[in-house]
Parts: structure tokens; sequence; C-alpha cells
């Protein structure tokens, strides 16, 4: 298994439609940089989010999880509550290749403001937009901005293409549209 470098993200992205909207090089005046870097991808958050709150008192459960533990919220800077989360999604859709695997990695700026970014990996021919959680670790409330870097994905190539891919074992979040919870 090799790391791909930007190269092969730009080639993959232009002939198979890997990332889309695709950004070809790394913007980055007066943004926190998205784009194809070195060897990733920074990819952007849109302007909608899913904030979480304890306003109902409800349990955290990954199996029976309450959509009313969120509020829907629409702008260009959302602010996370103290010790808190809110979910979004990614700008870009991706389509990954059967024989690649992604590791999705927050960025240094957001991380040196004790903001966390949990992605599960881009498994073998998995598609969608990419469901984030955004930590606050800090006492304070924090802000990410729409529209700008969040994460970076770095790209996995295997030797040998696998067994069985996401896409064949129909997985629950394939080709998902919007933020979505968890699911069972």
């Amino acid at each position: 298994m090799g790391l791909k470098n930007d190269a092969w993200i730009r080639k993959m992205a232009n002939e198979q439609n890997m990332i889309e909207p695709f950004v070809d090089d790394q913007v980055r005046q007066g943004v926190i940089s998205f784009g194809l870097s070195s060897y990733g991808y920074d990819i952007r958050v849109t302007d909608e989010f899913k904030i979480f709150t304890n306003v109902h008192s409800a349990v955290v459960d990954p199996k029976g999880f309450n959509p009313n533990s969120f509020v829907d919220f629409k702008g260009d800077v959302c602010v996370i509550p103290p010790n808190s989360f809110v979910l979004a999604r990614t700008i870009e859709y991706f389509r990954i290749p059967r024989r690649v695997l992604t590791m999705c990695i927050g960025k240094s700026t957001y991380a040196r403001c004790g903001l966390i970014v949990n992605v599960t990996p881009f498994e073998p021919e998995w598609e969608g937009y990419v469901t984030l959680e955004i930590s606050n670790t800090t006492p304070l409330p924090a802000r990410i901005y729409a529209n700008e870097g969040i994460a970076q994905v770095i790209f996995l190539e295997a030797d040998d293409v696998c067994e069985i891919s996401y896409a064949d074992r129909k997985g629950k979040y394939q080709a998902q549209k919007d933020i979505v919870l968890p699911r069972i």
C-alpha cells in the first residue's frame, strides 16, 4: 500500500471524478486553506451544521440516536459550544476507487485552537458527501468557517484489489447527500 501524491490525485479527480468539485491548487489567501496539496486534498465544510445540544436531556446512544439532540444551523460561521460538537458535511463529493482507502485528519489551524475533526476512513468504492464530526475540546465557544478548509484527506492505494468493497456490502452510509446521523 502506498501514499499517493498530487499528480495521482489530480489524475483520479479528472479521469474518474474522484472529487467533485475539485480544486487543482491550494487556496490560501485570507481563508483556512483548501484544495490539492502535496500528498492529499484539503476538504471544505458547507454552511449547514447540526449543533449538539442537551436541552432534552437525552442519552447519547449510537443504536438509537435522538435527532432532537441537534439544532440545525445554516450560516457562514458556526459557533460550537464549549466541550461540545457539531456535525457537518463536505462541499466535495467523493467516489473512492476499489483499490483505495483514505484517512482524514483535521487541519492544524483548527487543532491548535482545540478543535478536533473526526472522520472514519473512506473505504474502497464508498461514495458520497462526508459527514464530519467537529469537537470543541475547550471550555470556550469556538468558531468554524463555512466554505473553507476543515481537514485533509490522504489517499492510500493497495497493491491488490479488495475482495469485498463498501459498495459490494451495500454500506449504510453509501451515496449520502446530507449530514447523516448514526445508523444501525
